[in-house]
Parts: C-alpha cells; sequence; structure tokens
C-alpha cells in the first residue's frame, strides 16, 4: 500500500497528542510511586491512555517502515523529517521517558 508523507504526519499528530495526553496525567496525577499512589480511576484513565498512545505508535512505526521502504530510504530519516515538522512532545515537556 502506497503511503503519502501527509499520512505519516497525520498518524504521527494523532500519536503526539496520545502522547500528550499520557504526560499531562502524569504531571497531573504526579508519580504512581508516591505516597498513597494512585487511585484505581486514575489508574484506569492513565493505562487506558498509556495503551491508546502505545498502540498508535505502534501503527505509525509499521507504516513509517513501509513508508521509508517505499522511498528507499531509511525509517531513521523519514522519522527525522517527520519531527522536523512536529516536535516530540517529550522535548516539549523537558522529559526524555517514554
Amino acid at each position: 500500500m502506497a503511503h503519502t508523507f501527509e499520512e505519516l504526519l497525520a498518524k504521527q499528530r494523532t500519536a503526539d497528542e496520545a502522547h500528550t495526553r499520557v504526560l499531562e496525567l502524569r504531571d497531573a496525577y504526579g508519580p504512581p510511586t508516591q505516597e498513597g499512589g494512585w487511585n484505581e480511576p486514575q489508574r484506569e484513565t492513565y493505562e487506558t491512555a498509556w495503551r491508546a498512545w502505545r498502540d498508535l505508535d505502534r501503527d505509525l512505526g509499521q507504516t513509517v517502515t513501509e513508508y521509508a521502504k517505499e522511498k528507499g530510504t531509511t525509517r531513521a530519516e523519514v522519522e527525522a523529517e517527520l519531527r522536523k515538522v512536529l516536535p516530540d512532545p517529550e522535548v516539549r515537556w523537558g522529559t526524555t521517558e517514554g
């Protein structure tokens, strides 16, 4: 299946939005290992957001790999081109955790 760069951007944007939601929840709830930890609704909300991000990122990765093969380039080069347009949410949040 042929993919376009615009399709990759849309998938990257969607995955980044899900990633940002995970970062927002982590910031709002604090570390799960803090005294008292997270309550059940917080844990469920975070896990649901994390799974959504993970699934979107996995699908994006597969599409990026296919696109790179179609274009005769590497996945890393395609990912770098995407990040020129859409900065990594980790950079905006000042963290390297994912």
